[in-house]
């Protein structure tokens, strides 16, 4: 186990924390814009899996017609639908998996951000010596910066939100939509209750992870979930976040469309009355022609 701890604290937590008082030398001497900036550094490292992420969310939507043809056809056939399923993401390339990797990724850099915010802020003369150990020599820069001050918009970074509402309801608002936008399609009822359970178990067990965790924390995954949301939005569309919103496009002609639309139906009015017109008069010449053969046809009868 302490082989284990060695390297947690080696790779995870130590790097966390000399980025962070890096950070916060840089940032004016700003504990949360060195969150957010950190924020962004993990985000820009993650962007590669996650638009690989995005393209396999949009593989699964582009066979969905045909995994669901496919089960239709092979309702009663389990091992069927099985082997069908697994063909179909071959063929087309799609790994299910895929769309899970940046948020198994995240889960140690949130666990290991909770325990670098809580070593970078000491709040005794100990855990300031202890601060000072875990910072790197070569970096002479998060020397000076320590100690840090974790006031953020008047919010201590290094505790819980005290209101126990704002920061639980950023973090479970902004991490419903994440969760909206980033959910894998259903190809079963067994999978669409799934997402549906986990759309609103995640925003809530993360909202009550706010309430008990430092805010440095809750600022990162607002921070992480607005980034993500935008990311997702651009590689797949809008169309989730429009529907939370119930934001319904409505196109309205401009005056030049209308002006155009009434000047083709009056045009095609005048066509059809000129059409009317037409033929009108060419019944009025065939009721003519007919009456004319008709008073010949008398005239020869009475000479005859």
């Amino acid at each position: 186990m302490e082989f284990i701890g060695g390297i947690w604290n080696g790779v995870i937590i130590r790097p966390m924390i000399n980025s962070l008082v890096l950070l916060y030398s840089l940032a004016f001497s700003n504990f949360g814009v060195s969150i957010i900036l950190f924020t962004l550094l993990i985000r820009a490292v993650l962007f590669p899996l996650t638009v690989k992420q995005s393209k396999q969310m949009k593989a699964m939507q582009a066979i969905q017609p045909k995994l669901k043809a496919m089960q239709e056809k092979y309702k009663n056939d389990r091992q069927k639908v099985s082997q069908e399923t697994m063909r179909l993401y071959r063929e087309n390339g799609v790994n299910p998996l895929g769309c899970l990797g940046p948020m198994f990724i995240q889960f140690p850099i949130w666990i290991g951000l909770y325990q670098a915010i809580i070593q970078t802020l000491p709040s005794t003369p100990e855990r300031l010596a202890t601060l000072s150990n875990k910072l790197y020599w070569w970096l002479p820069s998060v020397h000076k910066a320590v100690p840090l001050n974790g006031d953020f918009f008047g919010l201590d970074l290094a505790v819980p939100d005290p209101t126990k509402i704002v920061l639980p309801v950023l973090v479970g608002v902004s991490m419903f939509v994440m969760q909206k936008m980033t959910t894998m399609p259903s190809t079963s009822p067994t999978q669409d209750s799934t997402n549906r359970m986990m759309l609103w178990m995640m925003p809530v067990m993360f909202g009550f992870f706010t309430i008990q965790f430092p805010s440095g924390l809750a600022i990162y995954w607002i921070v992480s979930n607005i980034v993500g949301i935008i990311i997702q939005g651009f590689a797949t569309g809008w169309d989730p976040l429009l529907k939370i919103l119930n934001f319904q496009v409505v196109s309205q002609p401009s005056a030049v469309t209308a002006n155009a639309i009434a000047g083709n139906e009056e045009v095609e009015n005048e066509e059809e009355y000129d059409s009317d017109d037409g033929e009108d008069r060419r019944r009025r010449n065939r009721a003519g022609s007919k009456a004319t053969r008709r008073k010949s046809r008398r005239s020869r009868n009475r000479r005859n």
